[in-house]
C-alpha cells in the first residue's frame, strides 16, 4: 500500500511516542475542577437530551456563547474550558462528554499545547489518544476536529500549527466516522495573514465576526440529526 511522506512521518511520530504522550502530573487537572463541577451541576439541574453534539476544547469553544443560536436544528452542548489542552479534554471526557451519549463530539484544542512548548507530534499523538478514548466509549459517535486556527498573537508559531493540523488531517482521512474541519484557511486574508477584524483586542480570541466564519464552516459538517 502506498504511503505518503506525511503519513509516514505521522506514523513514525506515533510509534516513537507510544499510545499517549508522557502523562501530565495529576495536579495539573485540579485547576479545571471548578469548571467541570459546574458543568455537572448544570447537567443535574437540567439534564441535556442525549444524542446531540458535544463541543469541547479550549477557550474558543468556551467563549462561543451563541453556539446554540448559530447552529439551529442541532442539539449542541458547550463543554469548553479555557486554557485547556488536548490532554485535558481527554482526561475529563468521562465527565464532560460520555454522560451525554452524543452522536458527535467536536474538539477544538491544540493551540495552547503548542504555546506551552509541545511539538506538533505530541499534539497529534494526544489527539489520537483522545479519539481512541471517544471511540472506545462511544463506538457509533462521529468525531470532528476543528483545525488549530492561526491568530495574530501567536503567528510566530504558525509553522507548528500547520504541521499539527496536517498530521491530524491526514490521520482523520484514514478513519471512519471522523471529520477534519478546516477553519485555518478561512480565517486568513488575501495576504495570507490572519484577518485582524475577526479578533478581539487581545489578538488571540475571536469576536462575533470570527464566529460567523466558524458557523459557516462548521455548520455544514454536522450532518443531520440532533
Amino acid at each position: 500500500m502506498k504511503i505518503t511522506r506525511l503519513r509516514f512521518l505521522a506514523l513514525f511520530v506515533f510509534a516513537a511516542s507510544g499510545l499517549h504522550a508522557e502523562p501530565p502530573p495529576a495536579d495539573r487537572f485540579a485547576k479545571w475542577e471548578g469548571e467541570i463541577a459546574a458543568f455537572e451541576q448544570a447537567d443535574a439541574a437540567q439534564p441535556p437530551e442525549k444524542g446531540g453534539i458535544v463541543f469541547t476544547g479550549s477557550s474558543s469553544i468556551r467563549m462561543w456563547k451563541t453556539l446554540a443560536q448559530d447552529l439551529p436544528g442541532h442539539r449542541v452542548l458547550n463543554r469548553g474550558f479555557g486554557g485547556s489542552e488536548v490532554a485535558d479534554s481527554f482526561h475529563f471526557a468521562g465527565r464532560t462528554i460520555f454522560p451525554h451519549a452524543p452522536r458527535m463530539v467536536v474538539l477544538y484544542a491544540g493551540g495552547n499545547d503548542l504555546n506551552s512548548g509541545k511539538t506538533p507530534g505530541q499534539v497529534f499523538t494526544d489527539f489520537q489518544a483522545f479519539a481512541a478514548k471517544i471511540r472506545a466509549a462511544l463506538p457509533d459517535a462521529e468525531i470532528a476536529y476543528i483545525s488549530i486556527a492561526g491568530n495574530p498573537a501567536r503567528w510566530a508559531q504558525v509553522e507548528k500549527v500547520k504541521a499539527a493540523n496536517a498530521m491530524i488531517a491526514e490521520f482523520i482521512a484514514t478513519q471512519p466516522r471522523m471529520k477534519y474541519i478546516d477553519v485555518f484557511t478561512r480565517m486568513l486574508g488575501e495576504d495570507g495573514l490572519p484577518r485582524p477584524e475577526i479578533f478581539l483586542p487581545d489578538r488571540l480570541h475571536m469576536n462575533a465576526e470570527g464566529y460567523k466564519i466558524w458557523t459557516a464552516v462548521i455548520g455544514p459538517m454536522l450532518g443531520k440529526g440532533g
